[in-house]
């Protein structure tokens, strides 16, 4: 849809296309949303074009890791605390809901709040009122809460993990980031999108897919969704010596997962590309030996001078040539 390339949501598929209409809806619905979804499903992107496509745009964007933050700290990262309110506090601080004034607080990872932090956290949002540590006013905040969790925060409440309570006031509006095996076509379009900017980036010529990368890509459950199909683009693009991605190492290493038992064009490739490099070495060595001269190196190969110039051919090897060695 119009504006999330931007924000780096892109996919095609009916899967992701009804998350990026959920996500417009959504954005004008001065609400809380709970995004679930896997690992590098896109969570933070989904939260920030909730904000950037809203109303409250033209105010800050606060994210918030909650895994990062212990129970001696969470009061006042969030709410903030007053001068000498505590040790080492030698400067008041406004907090990171204060930050947020006016536009968005994202909360990510928080299944990981611990019992203290969910109390705070549910008291804060029944009414959007907090006090700062240290402090004896009361200070009001205009944020819109949007939270994020890997976790099945359902289970976790049953299982007196996540406080029922805190669930139901976060659960207002929901949105499921569906994960990258669940989207058809949609992992070969990013894959080319990052391809393109890593070539803008490091201003290098145009490189594609090869047909073995697609084939790799189409067929690899990716069980770290995105953000793993993207760090295996940027390193075959920043090992890739041609002009071609092929993905050959990732295929190698992920042969159970990408072949699913059947197919095998990644194993044919690696046969193919070792054969190769056999032949080529074997050539040099031989012509090295022979003092550049193909009808020698021939005889040495025990093959007759014309397909031992093709193989020559086929390689490109450069004759005369003088000390070649296999090394």
């Amino acid at each position: 849809m119009e504006g999330m390339s931007r924000l780096n949501l892109v996919g095609s598929s009916p899967a992701f296309q009804q998350v990026l209409r959920s996500l417009h809806r959504l954005a004008e619905v001065d609400a809380t949303v709970l995004i679930g979804g896997e690992t590098g499903t896109g969570k933070e992107l989904a939260a920030r074009a909730l904000h950037y496509i809203g109303p409250r745009s033209g105010r800050p964007f606060i994210p918030v890791n909650c895994g990062g933050l212990s129970d001696n700290l969470l009061e006042s990262e969030l709410f903030g605390h007053e001068r000498g309110a505590f040790t080492d506090a030698r400067r008041s601080n406004a907090g990171l809901v204060s930050e947020a004034q006016g536009g968005t607080l994202f909360l990510d990872e928080i299944d990981t709040l611990s019992p203290r932090g969910q109390g705070s956290l549910l008291r804060f949002l029944q009414d959007k009122s907090y006090r700062r540590v240290g402090a004896s006013s009361q200070n009001y905040a205009d944020v819109r809460v949007v939270v994020a969790s890997n976790a099945d925060l359902q289970a976790m409440a049953q299982d007196r993990q996540f406080r029922k309570d805190l669930l139901y006031r976060l659960n207002v509006l929901h949105i499921q980031m569906p994960p990258l095996r669940e989207r058809p076509g949609d992992a070969v379009e990013l894959a080319r999108l990052f391809l393109v900017r890593l070539c803008s980036r490091y201003q290098k010529p145009d490189k594609y897919l090869h047909e073995d990368a697609l084939s790799f890509i189409q067929r690899y459950d990716w069980p770290g969704n995105v953000r793993e199909l993207e760090n295996l683009i940027h390193r075959d693009f920043l090992l890739c010596d041609g002009d071609a991605l092929r993905c050959i190492d990732a295929c190698r290493q992920l042969l159970p997962q990408a072949l699913n038992g059947a197919d095998r064009s990644c194993f044919s490739e690696a046969k193919a590309d070792a054969i190769a490099d056999f032949e080529r070495r074997f050539v040099r060595e031989l012509l090295a030996q022979a003092g550049g001269s193909i009808t020698q190196a021939a005889r040495l190969a025990g093959k007759d001078r014309s397909a031992f110039g093709k193989l020559v051919r086929k390689y490109g090897i450069a004759e005369p040539l003088n000390g070649l060695s296999l090394g």
